[in-house]
């Protein structure tokens, strides 16, 4: 890659004194047509960790060869390292990507990522370290059943219980080609009592009743007042559809549509710290031009929820460019902040190649 392709790129958006920063961090650049879909983690020493998908041949599509590439950041996020310290080199058949990072009630860190074989094989795998991410250990399979399932990034989550929880949508192949991919996906969750060492699927597989050939897809799960969990997954319906556990993870209601009107994108939801309040990212369709609606990924929107995921307010686009493209967020609460990992395409760069970091002061998402 050409050194100026891996500079840091500092630029801050015209939104108000506390308003968001975005920082260019990871451009494509020759021979690393696409940086996408990447986690935080705080370190012990106060350092970020950020670990994402670098990708180096076979074009930016989802089934370019990856490896898992990490940068550090010693100032909650302002500034990042400037070059790549590898992870995990790709051991796959054609990559390794999508990582979520959890601190585990232990302690430990532990890793998480695809390894995608084929359009038949793909399954998260778990690396576990005890120094923060200096080491980790050999990777094990999180998923023992066969197929194509999805686990997006910064997804995995772990209950008070110590209970881990792996939301997954699985695509069946139902002609058995390795080359051809099924976008229709049913939901579910992996569960593991063992702190990763055994896992099994959840008693409740969730079916979109719409015939629409996304179905269900890209779930996430959150942790809600009440006790119970709240599972969010992208449609082709125009909005989110929600589902609801009572018992960690292994039952769930119907599903439902939620307020969150967006394409056939994924949204990420997170409980703010030090409010407690809900806060969601998404591509916000209620109020776009009709060449946006429920087709192109943009605006990217901020908001919260007082109610548990009912209603949202103080929505907040954070992007704008109308020909712009963003998806997969991760989300980290450092300080009085939150930082946002996310893919930035466009015009010229592809849809998918582009890695930023955004950080917005708390106290700004409630003006």
């Amino acid at each position: 890659m050409m050194k100026s392709a891996i500079l840091l790129l500092l630029s801050t958006l015209a939104l108000g004194a506390a308003g968001p920063i975005t920082i260019n961090l990871l451009p494509p650049g020759p021979g690393n047509p696409r940086n996408t879909e990447g986690d935080f983690a705080q370190l012990k020493d106060g350092r970020l960790l950020f670990i994402y998908s670098k990708f180096s041949t076979s074009g930016p599509a989802d089934s370019g060869a990856a490896s898992l590439a990490a940068r550090y950041s010693s100032d909650a996020g302002v500034t990042w390292t400037k070059d790549d310290q590898l992870v995990v080199s790709n051991e796959a058949g054609l990559n390794v990507m999508s990582v979520s990072l959890l601190r585990l009630n232990s302690g430990e860190l532990a890793l998480f990522y695809m390894r995608k074989n084929s359009m038949l094989d793909c399954r998260p795998y778990l690396r576990i370290s005890k120094n923060d991410g200096k080491t980790w250990s050999k990777a094990r399979l999180a998923l023992p059943d066969p197929g194509y399932y999805v686990l997006n990034n910064d997804r995995a989550h772990q209950l008070k219980s110590g209970r881990i929880i792996l939301p997954v949508a699985f695509h069946k192949n139902e002609t058995a080609d390795p080359h051809k991919f099924n976008g229709r996906g049913v939901a579910m969750c992996y569960l593991s009592d063992d702190k990763g060492k055994t896992w099994r699927r959840s008693k409740t597989v969730l079916e979109n009743p719409s015939p629409n050939p996304a179905g269900l897809q890209e779930p996430g799960v959150v942790d809600l007042k009440d006790g119970r969990l709240l599972m969010y997954m992208r449609t082709g319906m125009g909005t989110q559809y929600f589902s609801y556990s009572s018992d960690g993870g292994d039952t769930w209601t119907p599903v439902e549509a939620s307020t969150l009107q967006s394409p056939v994108s994924p949204a990420t939801i997170e409980r703010i710290p030090s409010t407690g309040d809900l806060f969601a990212v998404w591509n916000d369709h209620s109020n776009v031009s009709p060449d946006i609606k429920n087709r192109k990924r943009t605006p990217l929107t901020v908001a919260i929820s007082k109610d548990e995921g009912k209603t949202w307010q103080h929505a907040k686009n954070i992007q704008t460019d109308p020909e712009g493209w963003y998806c997969y967020t991760a989300v980290e609460f450092v300080k009085d902040r939150v930082l946002l990992g996310y893919n930035a395409g466009g015009p010229g760069i592809g849809h998918l190649s582009r890695s930023v970091i955004t950080y917005i002061n708390i106290g700004w998402l409630y003006e």
